[in-house]
């Protein structure tokens, strides 16, 4: 159902309606040097269940078990002790909010959150949370779940998609801008996505269907598994989910989509003894890889039809190989208990180390 945010202090109204979403996979990104987007659609909020903010702690301070306990399973610079569970809101969506003008720092072109909550209630000053909209970063506003309070609101409750309709109701992202860029969101998907696929490998080589899903993760692969012959078979991933047909080989890896409510993974109906591992990939990159995209190089007399290969405007390519995100490559790989594999801890160490070397 659609809820909206209320200061604690006054009970003022923070936000328009709201239902919630899952938390965005590339909601930490930081790309490029340039202005990006809103992270949360309008009329929606996530809930981040991560701690973030002050206080910082380093890992020597933390220790391996402490480190575990917080389910980060290799070693980081060091863990956020703040408050977990902030509530991201897209900044159009916030009301009868203020700018505390002392903590309006940034780096560049707006405000990174760097000297803490930057946001107040309008009626009362109570601190309620924090604006991001700088270069390089997804704009959203972060409230502070100890300064508001959720409440419910009149209007239709909301629906839960099914997975039968998840390509309908929620189309793919292409994955090309117009620049010839490959969209941020799918350098985030698949740096994500690629940890868990390490993790599914067992270390044996693996295969991928030629197209989008060699662009993303072929490179990848090639360079940090072992090529050539292996002492494990190869394992062939493939994409599986609502309307397609079941992964039935041994050893296959099954690319499904996530809930964008829920953020879920699909999971496979399977009666084998040893279903496939899932590979969970955002839920508009899944979409996308899922629908046919191409438009046929055919003459067409009359009309136009739109599955017709069109020169006005031509079709996006890239400009270069995509590049999976180093940084959320990383921190999915660090919260995999599977990491503590030394081939795989091996791969989480050289790509922290050199985060800018090929594939990255």
């Amino acid at each position: 159902m659609a809820v909206v945010f209320a200061c604690v202090r006054c009970d003022a109204v923070l936000t328009a309606p709201v239902s919630r979403r899952a938390l965005p996979v590339h909601a930490h990104q930081k790309y490029g040097h340039q202005l990006l987007p809103a992270l949360m659609e309008s009329g929606t909020y996530a809930v981040d269940p991560e701690p973030s903010g002050p206080p910082w702690r380093p890992r020597s301070e933390i220790g391996p078990d402490g480190a575990e306990a917080r389910g980060v399973f290799a070693p980081v610079s060091g863990l956020s002790f703040g408050a977990p569970g902030a509530i991201v809101v897209a900044p159009g969506d916030t009301r009868d909010t203020v700018l505390i003008p002392e903590r309006c720092g940034g780096y560049c072109m707006g405000l990174d959150g760097s000297d803490g909550p930057n946001l107040a209630c309008a009626g009362c000053g109570q601190e309620v949370g924090t604006r991001i909209d700088d270069c390089s970063y997804w704009q959203a506003v972060r409230l502070d779940p100890r300064a508001v309070r959720r409440l419910p609101t009149d209007g239709p409750a909301c629906r839960t998609i099914e997975w039968e309709a998840l390509a309908e109701e929620r189309p793919g992202t292409p994955p090309v801008e117009q620049s010839g860029r490959w969209d941020p969101r799918w350098e985030a998907a698949t740096g994500a996505a690629l940890a868990h696929l390490l993790a599914a490998s067992e270390g044996a080589p693996v295969t991928v269907p030629d197209g989008l899903l060699t662009d993303m993760f072929g490179r990848a692969l090639a360079a940090l598994l072992p090529p050539g012959p292996s002492a494990a078979p190869t394992r062939k991933a493939a994409l599986a989910g609502p309307g397609l047909p079941a992964l039935t080989q041994a050893g296959d890896i099954a690319l499904v989509p996530c809930h964008p409510q829920t953020g879920k993974a699909w999971q496979p109906h399977s009666t084998a003894p040893a279903p496939a591992p899932v590979v969970p990939l955002a839920a508009e990159v899944w979409t996308y890889l899922n629908s046919p995209h191409e438009r046929l190089p055919v003459p067409a007399t009359g009309g136009l039809p739109d599955d017709v290969l069109r020169d006005d405007p031509l079709p996006p390519h890239p400009r270069r190989p995509l590049r999976p995100d180093w940084a959320i490559f990383l921190n999915t790989l660090a919260h995999l208990p599977a990491v503590h594999q030394p081939w795989l801890r091996r791969i989480y160490d050289d790509v922290r180390d050199h985060p800018y070397v090929a594939p990255f």
